[in-house]
Formats: C-alpha cells, sequence, structure tokens
C-alpha cells in the first residue's frame, strides 16, 4: 500500500502553517486520546489519528496534519512523511466511492489490467481522476494483500476478489442504486454495513 501510484513532494515553502490549535469534534478528540493510550510512546498512534483526520476532512489536509502533530508532539513534516507514503491517505480529493485496484503480479496474472482498462472505459476515469458528478474515482495500488482472489479491488474500505468484468459491472450498478456504507469509521471503530448479501471479503 505505498504510495507509488501518487507522486507527493513536500515543499516546505508551501506548506503555510494553520493559525491558532486545530480541534476536532469531541467524539474525534476522545478515540485519539484513547488510541494514543494504547501505545507506550505517543508518535506510534500517527496512522491511526491520520485516519481520523482524513475521516473529518475527507482527505489529507494541513489542518489534520497540524493536529495530528500536536497530539503527538511531533514536529508537521514528519506527520507529512508517514501521509505522504501510503496509498490510503488520500493527497487529493476522492469521489464517494473510491476504487483502488491491485496492480501487484498475482493480480496482474489474473487480469487486474484488464479490470483497470474496464474501469477506464465505463466509466470515462484514468487513474487519480473523479467523476464530474463525484461518486466515483479509482487508481491502481500495489499489494492489498488478498493474492488468492485475484483479480481484486478495494472499494472504499471493503474488498471486492475474483473479480470479472461483468462482476464488476454488477457491483457497479448495485452501488450506484443502493449507495451502501463501505467505510471504515475510525472514529466509530467499525465498518459500514457494506452491500447486502455480499461478504467484507471472499477470503476462505
Amino acid at each position: 500500500m505505498t504510495d507509488s501510484g501518487q507522486v507527493f513532494h513536500i515543499n516546505s515553502k508551501k506548506i503555510t502553517p494553520v493559525r491558532g490549535p486545530v480541534s476536532l469534534p469531541a467524539a474525534a478528540e476522545k478515540r485519539a486520546e484513547q488510541l494514543i493510550a494504547q501505545y507506550p510512546q505517543s508518535r506510534s498512534a500517527v496512522m491511526p489519528l491520520l485516519y481520523i483526520a482524513q475521516e473529518h476532512f475527507g482527505l489529507i489536509t494541513q489542518e489534520g496534519i497540524e493536529w495530528v502533530a500536536a497530539k503527538l508532539s511531533l514536529p508537521p513534516v514528519q506527520v507529512w512523511e508517514v501521509a505522504t507514503f501510503y496509498t490510503m491517505y488520500y493527497k487529493k480529493a476522492v469521489g464517494k466511492y473510491h476504487i483502488q485496484v491491485c496492480r501487484t503480479l498475482p493480480c496482474a496474472l489474473r487480469g487486474a489490467k484488464r479490470i483497470s482498462e474496464h474501469l477506464h472505459e465505463k466509466l470515462g476515469l484514468s487513474p487519480g481522476q473523479v467523476s464530474k458528478d463525484g461518486l466515483w474515482s479509482f487508481e491502481e495500488v500495489e499489494c492489498l494483500g488478498s493474492c488468492g482472489t485475484a483479480p481484486m479491488c478495494q472499494i472504499n474500505d471493503v474488498y471486492f476478489e475474483n473479480l470479472t468484468e461483468q462482476k464488476l459491472d454488477a457491483l457497479l450498478a448495485r452501488i450506484e442504486k443502493e449507495l451502501p456504507d463501505l467505510r471504515l469509521s475510525a472514529v466509530r471503530d467499525e465498518l459500514g454495513a457494506g452491500l447486502s448479501g455480499c461478504p467484507k471479503s471472499e477470503v476462505i
């Protein structure tokens, strides 16, 4: 899940500090304190706190970085270093349903390229783009750890595996119609209900 698809360079001269301390809603602040307390060193909570910031802001923003940094007594640049390394932290806005297609070798051998090409044709999007209605976006990422059910993709925080073009079409049609909750809430620490009748993973 390292960020090879989204190249994001940090230019400290362009980072504008936020004026005054950043605070999040009470539930997010409480959850952050609970997470920090689980680690012998508070800095170890940087990744779960980035998820909380992303959930609140919709992507990784300067405000989110400074909130995490203040919570953990870290320089903001150290939080940026973590956020820019992983694809699961969004450096730019994504669609309501963000599709990540695994392109690593097992998926590649079993048709990941066809899945990406099919998405490009069906949605009219290239990796990194968002549909005009804001519903869809997609990107290609490295190993998502479901090699035995390749090819696969992750839509928001739910895996969809053993894909074919036909199966993917059916999934997208249902999602567009039903608008299921496929997100993991870092604040509530729970995954959304998902797509009815569809397992959250097909790994047995």
